[in-house]
This record gives C-alpha cells, sequence and structure tokens, in this order.
C-alpha cells in the first residue's frame, strides 16, 4: 500500500510555514535543533552495542517465551508527515493485519509475557535508534502514531498537524505526562502536550522529558 495522505482534499500539505506556531526565536532554534541532533547521534552510537546484544539475546529467548520474528516494523507518519518505517523490538502476536483500528482499544490479550517485560522496561523501543541514524526520529520528540491512524487524527483531533514541524521521538512530553493515549480524548491531551513541547523547545525542556522517561520506567505508571 502506498502512505498518502487521504486527506489531501481537505488540507494543504504539512509544512512550518503553514502553522502559525509560536516558535522560539529562529537564530536559537537552528542552533538548538543541530545541537539536539548530535546528541541524538552521540546517543544512538552509545546504545548500538546494547541493541546489538539484546536482539542476540531475544533470538535465542524468543523460540521458547516469545514465537516469532525478533523485530517488529511498521509505516508512522513522522516529520512533515512523511511516511517512514519505524522499528520495534515485537511484543504481541500476530494477528494477520498490520494496523488496528485508530480507535480500537489496545489488544492486551496479544501481549506475550516476555513482551510485557519488554514493554514495562521500554526496551522494545531501543531499535527507534536505527531510525535516528536515517534522521527519522529523534530521542525526545512526539511519539510517531501508525500512518494510517495519524490521517484519522488529521480529521477528528485539534491542532493535530502541529505535531509535524519536528522529528518524531523514542520518548516524548506526551508519553512521561499524558500516559498511553488509547482513546480519542487521550489522544487530544497528547496533542496538547506535544504542542507545548514544539513551541517551548529547549534544552531543559529535553532533560526533564528524559529524566521523566526514567522515573516512568521505574514507577511503571502509564505503561501499556
Amino acid at each position: 500500500m502506498k502512505h498518502e495522505y487521504v486527506v489531501a482534499n481537505s488540507f494543504s500539505p504539512v509544512t512550518k510555514k503553514n502553522l502559525s506556531l509560536k516558535l522560539p526565536d529562529q537564530g536559537y532554534r537552528k542552533s538548538f535543533t543541530l545541537a539536539k541532533r548530535a546528541i541524538d547521534l552521540a546517543f544512538a552510537v552509545l546504545a548500538l552495542p546494547i541493541l546489538l546484544v539484546l536482539a542476540v539475546v531475544l533470538y535465542l529467548a524468543n523460540p521458547h517465551f516469545n514465537p516469532g520474528s525478533v523485530f517488529f516494523r511498521q509505516v508512522r507518519m513522522g516529520w512533515d508527515g512523511k511516511a517512514f518505517t519505524m522499528w520495534k523490538f515485537r511484543t504481541m502476536t500476530d494477528n494477520g493485519t498490520s494496523v488496528r483500528d485508530a480507535n480500537a482499544p489496545l489488544e492486551e490479550h496479544r501481549i506475550t509475557p516476555l513482551g510485557r517485560l519488554l514493554r514495562r522496561s521500554k526496551l522494545d523501543e531501543l531499535p527507534n535508534i536505527l531510525n535516528i541514524f536515517t534522521g527519522d526520529m529523534s530521542l525526545v520528540g512526539p511519539r510517531p502514531d501508525a500512518f494510517e491512524h495519524a490521517n484519522e487524527y488529521l480529521i477528528r483531533v485539534p491542532h493535530y498537524r502541529k505535531r509535524f514541524t519536528v522529528r518524531p521521538g523514542i520518548t516524548g512530553l506526551a508519553q512521561v505526562r499524558g500516559g498511553y493515549a488509547d482513546n480519542h480524548r487521550a489522544v487530544e491531551r497528547k496533542a496538547r502536550y506535544d504542542i507545548f513541547y514544539i513551541e517551548n523547545a529547549s534544552f531543559r525542556l529535553e532533560m526533564h522529558v528524559i529524566a521523566s522517561t526514567f522515573a516512568v520506567v521505574f514507577s511503571g505508571i502509564g505503561q501499556r
């Protein structure tokens, strides 16, 4: 399936010029973006050995505790509304379809015991560092939705398109403050947190999100 905007007749293309965001000073924003990208790449390089070791461990453990492939790939909507393939460790059994309905709740019965452990520790998202290397993702930013879901949210959720002015992230303010979004109201809440993050971009906010992510991992709050 070719991934493109199904709302092309209702919306103009997602660009930074037509969003009317209260963005920080452009000079600061440019230097912030460059420094943020350098930090992302440094993190990805440091995390790569951990990813390789964990991939080998899961390759050996999966036949017994999580039968099937090690990795899960899904097309998500990213920066400027472009499609990209996001990598994760697989945590659920195969249901024969690639994407559930945008309004359907998480199919928790499909999560395997090993998959639940990976989700609780957030290690299932570690392969996202491959998307950092390709430039599709950042360490911190709005969490990317499945492409089909994002197209629907563009129609139903106010200001949702503003999320696409930055790279999506492995973690984000919406994840650490709003928890898991599994219904329309939660998606609206997620969008408000993401817009706040974009409009108030700073290294202080980045550090807050990263520190809060560790707190969420250790506390288990908002994990699914």
